[in-house]
């Protein structure tokens, strides 16, 4: 009576590469789509933040005659207009402000 071993069948080194290379391809096909996707998402909350400031501050002016601060900081205190505060810059984090001239969203 003889008794046999079992082969051990495992994955050769070529197969090991040829794994590792497609997973490289594929990594550089998508990392640089998914990069430009979020600035580009950044730069449209940017433009919509800007459109949603721009109203309130054209409807704090009809509701009481005077433009808002230019820091913005009366309007944002009045939870009337910005329940949750006054959002934030999302493609640099600073504070969005008002031109005094035009009465428009820097």
């Amino acid at each position: 009576m003889t008794h046999s071993t079992p082969k051990r069948t495992a994955f050769s080194l070529i197969e090991l590469l040829a794994v590792v290379t497609i997973l490289g391809i594929i990594a550089a096909i998508i990392v640089p789509r998914v990069a430009v996707s979020s600035d580009t998402a950044k730069t449209k909350v940017n433009l919509h933040n800007k459109a949603t400031i721009n109203g309130a501050v054209e409807r704090w002016y009809v509701e009481k005659g005077a433009w808002p601060a230019a820091n913005l900081s009366d309007i944002g205190a009045d939870t009337n207009y910005f329940p949750d505060g006054i959002p934030t810059n999302p493609t640099n984090g600073t504070a969005y402000t008002l031109n005094t001239t035009t009465h428009r969203v820097n």
